[in-house]
């Protein structure tokens, strides 16, 4: 199973500026989080971003936060318990307006479906709480979790390796950024190819 860009969203947890610092390879997963940002935006894929009591631990970082649509504000580690799931579903079919002159139904046109993106990419810090705790919430809401290994950590490696192997466990696929990069693109005949390329040389 391939990861397909027009079923997908990519969720980036909270890379705060005071929570770096202490974070293990802090440097290397913050630009790989950059780069998926970007990647995501060369297949319109939507990029949402998470943020752990900003008010404390400081906004996302510029680079990361100024890529995102929207960045939800926390106090829960897990964002679905403060609506992430909401932001991620596709929006209801508006109810038909009309009046007694309306068209009969057979001849109204049908209403487009509304898209659904249920497969969800997600990375961020720290990987043992707000991003473990994210994704299994996701998967118990029935999205697709595929997480990227290297944009993600936690302040020891440990931890970080203790929460790959739980969400794996749990159902998660684990996933590295070019992965997610070369899967949304599918071939070298993509429009975004060369530009893609470039990001990750």
């Amino acid at each position: 199973m391939l990861l397909d860009a027009s079923l997908s969203q990519l969720v980036l947890v909270d890379y705060q500026a005071r929570l770096m610092p202490a974070v293990f390879e802090s440097e290397a997963v913050a630009q790989n989080a950059v780069r998926l940002a970007k990647m995501a935006q060369m297949v319109e894929v939507p990029v949402w971003g998470t943020e752990q009591n900003p008010s404390k631990l400081g906004e996302n970082l510029p680079d990361i936060r100024a890529l995102c649509r929207k960045t939800l504000a926390k106090m829960h580690f897990s964002g679905v318990e403060e609506g992430l799931g909401e932001w991620l579903r596709a929006p209801a079919k508006a109810a038909p307006q009309g009046n007694a002159r309306s068209l009969p139904k057979h001849l109204q046109k049908p209403q487009a479906a509304a898209e659904e993106r249920n497969t969800i990419v997600i990375a961020g810090c720290e990987a043992h709480v707000c991003l473990l705790q994210t994704a299994l919430d996701l998967l118990e809401d029935e999205f697709e979790v595929w997480v990227v290994t290297d944009a993600c950590s936690s302040r020891t490696e440990r931890n970080r390796d203790a929460a790959f192997d739980r969400l794996a466990g749990a159902g998660a696929e684990l996933v590295t950024t070019e992965m997610v990069g070369f899967e949304w693109l599918r071939t070298a005949e993509h429009p975004a190819f060369r530009e893609l390329q470039a990001l990750i040389r």
